[in-house]
């Protein structure tokens, strides 16, 4: 029971989060160039540390699967923005933010199905979250260089949320494991 609290709490948090995102997008407010590098880096770090989670706990082959690619995918993307943010001389983040971080201790006491369905939940609302910064960036961001990165970016992370969605579909949220998806 406190463990499905705990993930109820989680998915409130990201939720409300997300919510305040989409305002402040939509009230034309944007993040600085800084602000992006600093979030973006650690988003990144959260998809990679947790993806390394998914791939270890993950019951369902498909899951372990997206893990590792969170895991491939974010660390060529952190590469390619820390070598931005350097050239810059912004700062990025040197670890997950405290809301990722929450995240990647709750998941981390998870394994199997229930893993499974918490992740893959998780991975949806970040990505919906990270949609939405790349796409504020792409269309406000101050330098040409963030602004081409956060572009060529984000076909990727519009591709993770429709992965991620995806297997939320099948098999009630992931919760069937990989038997019933073989296709």
């Amino acid at each position: 029971m406190r463990q499905h609290l705990g993930h109820v709490a989680l998915l409130s948090l990201t939720a409300a989060l997300a919510v305040a995102w989409v305002s402040r997008a939509q009230d034309g407010q944007g993040v600085s160039d800084e602000q992006f590098v600093q979030k973006a880096s650690a988003m990144d770090l959260a998809e990679i540390n947790i993806g390394r989670v998914a791939a270890q706990n993950a019951a369902d082959s498909r899951v372990k699967q997206y893990g590792q690619r969170m895991v491939d995918d974010h660390t060529k993307s952190s590469k390619d923005l820390l070598t931005i943010a350097d050239k810059l001389g912004l700062r990025p983040a040197t670890k997950m933010d405290a809301k990722h971080a929450e995240a990647f201790e709750k998941l981390g006491r998870l394994k199997g199905q229930e893993f499974d369905t918490a992740y893959m939940k998780h991975m949806v609302e970040d990505h919906e979250m990270a949609a939405m910064l790349f796409k504020q960036q792409a269309k406000s961001g101050k330098d040409g260089a963030l602004k081409a990165f956060a572009e060529k970016t984000l076909p990727v992370i519009e591709e993770h949320l429709k992965q991620a969605k995806a297997i939320v579909g099948k098999a009630g949220g992931a919760k069937e494991g990989s038997t019933k998806e073989k296709q």
